[in-house]
């Protein structure tokens, strides 16, 4: 048995804006605010990139993920491994950014989950995950300027 998440939302923002805002790593953490606050430590889109995801530690989770990029096609493909840094099996994230009417379609896919426990971690994150998109990066979209920066007076920008 195995489980994954499969997740497509439509922003009415241009495909290079909605790239920019999920792989950059000053604008990560603003989107994911609204799931565990996930930071992103030694991330970019290089095929073999190790990073971490680091957010609050939680009981039963030190609050680290180790990730490896293993595809990317910039500005359209981003593929990573997901394992928990406390060990367990590795799943795979994929990003897709396509245009589509009137701005971008974007689909996020993590797969891999197997089990009963993957069955819970799936549903878990796949919440988490709905809310992200469909609350967190639209804010951030909204806020980002043409040139894909926040906007000087972002509500999200820290220090406003």
């Amino acid at each position: 048995m195995s489980s994954s998440i499969h997740i497509v939302r439509d922003y009415p923002h241009a495909p290079a804006k909605v790239w920019r805002a999920v792989t950059d790593p000053d604008l990560i953490p603003l989107w994911t605010a609204t799931g565990a606050g996930a930071r992103p430590e030694g991330f970019a889109t290089a095929v073999g990139t190790e990073f971490q995801f680091i957010a609050k530690p939680r009981p039963g989770w030190s609050g680290i993920v180790d990730c490896v990029v293993r595809e990317s096609d910039v500005p359209r493909l981003l593929r990573y491994s997901w394992t928990d840094h406390g060990g367990g099996e590795t799943t795979e994230v994929t990003y897709y950014v396509e245009p589509h009417t009137g701005g971008t379609r974007f689909t996020y896919d993590h797969t891999g989950f197997t089990g009963a426990g993957g069955l819970i971690m799936s549903q878990v994150l796949g919440r988490v995950r709905r809310k992200m998109l469909t609350v967190g990066l639209p804010a951030v979209l909204d806020d980002m300027d043409e040139e894909g920066g926040l906007r000087q007076r972002s509500a999200l920008r820290p220090g406003s």
